[in-house]
């Protein structure tokens, strides 16, 4: 197509392609952008500027990002009557990778969320938020530094798949039916009903993705959080698929955290028995049945056959370590020893509560990006709201997008690019020229507007 919400591509670059799950960057690739409602007007003004000056300075005119405007949300609906149009979604899908600002989900019934119905029509289904801290941000914890962790969340599962039941409806009444009378279940006949559906599938695409990123950028783990001790069949069969595909397709690369201790107990005593060392592992090992002991034994004799050669003898330390927590401790966890863990993959429901609490330790979801990502396309997006009330006054921190930014060129290979930004804006804060959100609690800063910050992350490029 030549033309998309009747805008005329621009002649001038070349679209981004998919080769055998690779993307084909050209020199000059046309990014379509959702500018967004509210402060979004301010807020990607600053951004493509910023975008813009790290490109030329990183490449020096070799390279350039021909954007290419496409709508969604108010301004959208203003021009064509609908909220996402048809070509919005077509354009994003053709050109592969997309940014956006926030966009506003109206007010009403029967009106799905803006971001949602993106990221399902598109299969975008790895939810990406890296938390970091950029020094100087005021924090609520005393040392925000040690948290820098990407969190990968599944974007099309768990409850959050929209299959549910109003109390007192004809249709929950016959779900309850089945329930109760048919399976034997005892479900308040006055409940709502949920679905929470996940599915292999689901779960391996997103775990691949996340321990591929981890060895792209030399992070040392990825931790499975699940609550697998109480929802078995959903969230536990996360976590063992999960470990599954780990082994499956990246068995040189990676170690499991109960492989590690049995190559350590062997290390530490090369005699020791396969019992002695499954005993080592497992608390209560006296206390499970013969049939369960003789598995534990088995379970090391495995390990020990399959990995010994290319993992033992210190080896696993240099391999990508695999670990699981439950979520309720990974609250904690995040808290107390944060810098334990780096790239995080974790169901729907767990993703979005974790990473907004990671985030308010390093200054809150004005500092956090995002993006959404399937194998044929990603958006790039901030993660906050639109503060209408805030719209066209240029006083809104641009950060969010503007680390999306950062986030779509590592995606696309351009990671000079995304380092001269990071750089740029983490001395630009630390000189305390800032604005108003991060002024007012900062002693000394200056105030800055979102353009005026735009420049003064230029500057320091």
């Amino acid at each position: 197509m030549t033309s998309f919400n009747g805008v005329e591509v621009p002649a001038a670059g070349h679209k981004i392609t998919v080769e055998r799950g690779e993307l084909k960057v050209p020199s000059d690739p046309i990014i379509p952008y959702i500018e967004g409602d509210g402060t979004g007007r301010d807020i990607w003004r600053a951004s493509q500027l910023v975008f813009d000056a790290a490109v030329e300075k990183a490449y020096g005119g070799e390279r350039r990002v021909v954007w290419y405007e496409v709508f969604a949300g108010e301004k959208a609906f203003n021009r064509f009557g609908e909220w996402l149009t048809d070509d919005t979604v077509t354009a994003i899908a053709e050109f592969v990778v997309a940014i956006k600002g926030p966009l506003t989900t109206p007010v009403g019934g029967g009106i799905r969320s803006l971001n949602v119905t993106l990221r399902q029509v598109l299969d975008l289904y790895a939810c990406v938020r890296p938390v970091r801290y950029f020094d100087g941000v005021p924090s609520p914890v005393k040392r925000p530094e040690k948290v820098d962790v990407v969190i990968f969340r599944e974007n099309t599962e768990d409850v959050y798949a929209g299959i549910e039941f109003a109390s007192g409806s004809e249709r929950v009444a016959e779900v309850l039916s089945l329930l109760n009378d048919k399976f034997g279940y005892h479900v308040r006949t006055d409940s709502g009903i949920g679905i929470k559906p996940m599915s292999p599938t689901g779960t391996k695409r997103l775990v691949r993705r996340a321990i591929q990123y981890a060895l792209d950028f030399g992070k040392p783990s990825v931790t499975l959080v699940h609550k697998g001790n109480i929802m078995k069949f959903t969230e536990g069969a996360f976590r063992d698929w999960g470990y599954e595909l780990a082994k499956e397709e990246f068995r040189d690369k990676i170690v499991t955290e109960r492989e590690t201790w049995i190559l350590e107990n062997r290390e530490r005593n090369s005699s020791i028995s396969d019992e002695e060392n499954a005993r080592a592992i497992e608390p209560g090992f006296d206390q499970m049945s013969e049939k369960q002991r003789a598995a534990v034994v088995d379970e090391v004799k495995g390990i020990l056959a399959t990995i010994w050669s290319t993992h033992g003898n210190g080896e696993w330390k240099n391999k990508l370590l695999i670990k699981d927590r439950i979520a309720d401790s990974m609250f904690q966890q995040i808290l107390i020893r944060p810098d334990e863990y780096s790239v995080v993959a974790t169901p729907n429901l767990n993703g979005d509560y974790i990473s907004d609490a990671a985030a308010a330790q390093v200054g809150g979801l004005g500092m956090a990006p995002g993006a959404n990502i399937g194998d044929k396309a990603a958006i790039f997006e901030a993660t906050h709201g639109t503060a209408p009330k805030y719209a066209d006054k240029d006083v809104i921190n641009p950060s969010s997008v503007i680390l999306s930014g950062v986030m779509m060129f590592d995606h696309i290979g351009w990671r000079e690019a995304s380092k001269m930004i990071v750089d740029a804006l983490t001395k630009t804060i630390r000189q305390k020229k800032v604005t108003y959100d991060l002024e007012r609690q900062m002693a000394g800063a200056v105030k800055l507007k979102t353009s005026d910050f735009a420049a003064a992350i230029i500057s320091n490029m």
